[in-house]
């Protein structure tokens, strides 16, 4: 039996302490995902101004949103992390005829975080989808899935969480919800049926067809915000589809709820509010995506998008508990939302603010944490005190004297931490599992431009791969080139802007250097002689060698067969260093030499000239001449490559494989997606990321890692060493 955090036999009845303002059951924790431009920031921004945490609706175009609050984000009019905020949401009373604004009935806490769309920063999505209960997957009513919004679906699946779809945009030329919905069942797989139609489209939206009350919402076009529409009665030329529209609901009800499925078996009256509650269970259950449509941008649809969020999502409550693992034991453990219970959260985000510091963003999944409390760090075995603690609202940071489980909230000054920690109590440790992100699949060479820049920029890199998982910072020992990795070109570009304007650092870039290496095919004997004579005492060395191939990944053996002294002991370690010298600067392109294995067999002395520098040079040539002999040839790194695409482009992607000079090594298909897997030369995969984006629309993924070394072909040998000279 799994060991809970509550040790007590029975969880209290209440898991809510007193002192919170909002009970957990009235709290949800959500986030905005979606493809780059399906209109993610716009909806946030609606909601923040509806919910009244905004009295001014910014744009994104104008950059005046307030999720999107840095300088880039700005100036280029996309998202590049994530930004928490929180709001309350007076849910209405059930609809009545008659004109009246949003702003009453029962009050619910929603804590957003709005989330980048572009593929480059997918980490942002990863690490919030991992502490997020809900989501409201935005899709362009014009376009339908998009290569991103795949990929943000699968990353919600993979955390089990619960969404609401909205068809955003049904104001464009062109849109159309129902050829949007289905696109989202044949590209998606997923069971997604409408609960808030749009009535009109294009320059003729008016509101939307409430399904579930079966009737019609008019938002006042006088009213610029949206913020007042009315109740009235479903058009007669509308009517069928509404009908329709509910029948299905009842049908899907019917096969996926049991207690749904006994009432029409038993010929019952099936109510609106047993309905409701079905659909609430089916959609936490993960088997049933309600849809709404309309217009962010134009202020339609949004309330009872947010309605639809309290009505359908779950609380912290309703979730399965937290699992993780005993530190000591790896015995499983939960973490059951409850204030009462022993104190645990996952960090899943770190940030630097140029005002107060490391931002520590952690999601609490039970107990209570308030300042002057200690924290336990299991991975580092670290105890830390909370001096001070901060809710977010984007930008702006408002102290708290204490948050509770479901909370997400912010430790300012905390140190030695990392992305996916658990914080917990000391008397009770529990490793939550973290958020996994993928490798980096681009990397180039950065240099300072000064020798002023040279220490701050190491600092800078520093801070911001402790931000990002997803972004590396390495040197090449061969190179020495100070590598940047991470996951496109913008991504890259964003890094070195942020150094730029938030450390003032001023960097080069280039690519960087692949690490050839040389070997031979080939035994071969070699001999080096230096012999200088100029008045007064000279220097003689003399050390013949035989060489040959040496396994593959055994590097550089060294062996003395000389016999009868012929090389004086005392020489020998020199002759050693010699060869060894020898082999960082290959006979190619002066690349180091790898997998030969070498014999010192023979050699000669003077008594009063040899000495071990002498020693140590003849070894030099000795190398240098036997690996002429000896067939060398150069090697280049081989990446092991897998390419996930969708089968419409397979095609494309391997011809692409094919002229990168890659092996292809292997076929899977699993459902409408094809794995491709691959060795290439990782000189043919600059600008990989780039290209394939451009041949699947943005839909194929890949991930690379070193595989071996393999012969240089012939035509690629020239180019190189040309390059090299």
């Amino acid at each position: 039996m799994s060991a809970t955090l509550q040790e007590k036999p029975a969880a209290p009845a209440n898991p809510n302490s007193p002192n919170r303002a909002f009970p957990l059951d009235r709290t949800r924790n959500i986030g905005i995902c979606a493809h780059i431009d399906a209109g993610k920031t716009t909806l946030t921004e609606r909601i923040l101004f509806y919910t009244g945490m905004i009295h001014k609706i910014g744009e994104v175009h104008e950059g005046t949103t307030v999720t999107d609050w840095m300088e880039q984000e700005r100036e280029r009019g996309i998202t590049i992390t994530s930004a928490a905020t929180t709001c309350s949401w007076l849910q209405k009373k059930e609809p009545v005829a008659g004109i009246y604004k949003a702003f009453e009935g029962i009050k619910q806490r929603v804590n957003i975080i709005d989330t980048p769309g572009h593929v480059d920063f997918t980490a942002e999505v990863e690490r919030s989808l991992r502490v997020l209960d809900g989501a409201i997957a935005v899709f362009c009513g014009v376009a339908g899935v998009q290569p991103q919004s795949e990929t943000v679906w699968r990353q919600a699946t993979k955390y089990g969480v619960p969404r609401i779809a909205f068809v955003n945009k049904m104001d464009r030329v062109g849109a159309d919800f129902d050829a949007a919905v289905e696109s989202m069942r044949t590209k998606l797989g997923a069971n997604v049926w409408p609960i808030l139609i749009p009535w009109g489209r294009e320059d003729t939206l008016k509101g939307q067809i409430d399904v579930l009350n079966q009737k019609a919402v008019l938002y006042s076009d006088s009213d610029a915000h949206g913020s007042v529409y009315s109740i009235e009665e479903i058009p007669a030329e509308l009517k069928p589809i509404a009908e329709k529209a509910y029948q299905d609901i009842v049908d899907q009800m019917c096969d996926l709820d049991d207690e749904i499925g006994t009432l029409f078996l038993e010929e019952q009256p099936i109510s609106k509010e047993q309905l409701k509650a079905a659909i609430r269970r089916q959609t936490i259950a993960n088997r049933f995506v309600p849809v709404a449509g309309g217009s962010a941008f134009k202020n339609k649809g949004v309330q009872f998008l947010v309605d639809a969020v309290v009505d359908y999502l779950p609380s912290p409550i309703e979730i399965p508990p937290a699992k993780g693992q005993s530190p000591d034991s790896g015995e499983e453990m939960q973490a059951s939302a409850d204030d009462n219970g022993k104190f645990c959260s996952l960090a899943f985000k770190l940030w630097s603010d140029p005002f107060v510091g490391k931002l520590v963003f952690f999601r609490v999944y039970s107990g209570k944490l308030s300042k002057g409390d200690t924290v336990y760090n299991p991975r580092t075995n670290k105890r830390e005190r909370i001096s001070r603690l901060i809710q977010i609202q984007a930008d702006k940071r408002e102290d708290i004297d204490t948050c509770y489980s479901g909370d997400i909230a912010a430790i300012v000054g905390i140190k030695n931490i990392t992305t996916g920690d658990t914080l917990c109590d000391e008397d009770f440790p529990i490793l939550l599992e973290p958020p996994s992100f993928p490798d980096p699949v681009i990397s180039m060479a950065v240099e300072p431009k000064t020798k002023v820049d040279q220490e701050k920029m190491g600092i800078a890199l520093q801070r911001l791969a402790e931000e990002d998982p997803t972004f590396r910072v390495f040197t090449n020992e061969d190179t020495g080139q100070t590598i940047i990795a991470g996951m496109g070109e913008l991504h890259l570009e964003i890094i070195r802007d942020r150094m730029l304007r938030e450390f003032k650092v001023e960097a080069n870039s280039g690519k960087p250097q692949i690490a050839y290496k040389e070997t031979i095919l080939q035994e071969a004997d070699g001999e080096g002689k230096l012999v200088k004579q100029s008045g007064g005492r000279g220097q003689y060395g003399h050390v013949v060698i035989k060489l040959g191939p040496n396994e593959r990944g055994k590097g550089v053996t060294i062996e003395n067969k000389t016999v009868g002294g012929s090389i004086p002991k005392e020489f020998i370690p020199a002759v050693i260093k010699g060869l060894n010298e020898a082999t960082l600067n290959g006979i190619i392109g002066g690349y180091p030499v790898i997998d030969i294995a070498v014999q010192i067999v023979d050699g000669s002395f003077h008594d009063v000239d040899s000495n071990e520098m002498a020693f140590k040079m003849a070894a030099i040539f000795a190398l240098k001449d036997g690996l002429k002999n000896a067939k060398p040839i150069l090697l280049e790194p081989i990446m092991k490559v897998e390419n996930i695409t969708p089968d419409e482009f397979q095609g494309d992607i391997m011809g692409d494989l094919n002229r990168r000079r890659a092996k292809i090594s292997g076929l899977e298909t699993k459902g409408n997606l094809t794995t491709v897997n691959a060795e290439v030369p990782l000189a043919e995969m600059f600008g990989y990321a780039t290209a394939i984006r451009s041949l699947s629309k943005g839909r194929s993924s890949y991930s690379m890692e070193p595989s071996h070394f393999e012969q240089v072909p012939q035509q690629v040998l020239n180019a190189v060493v040309e390059q090299k000279n």
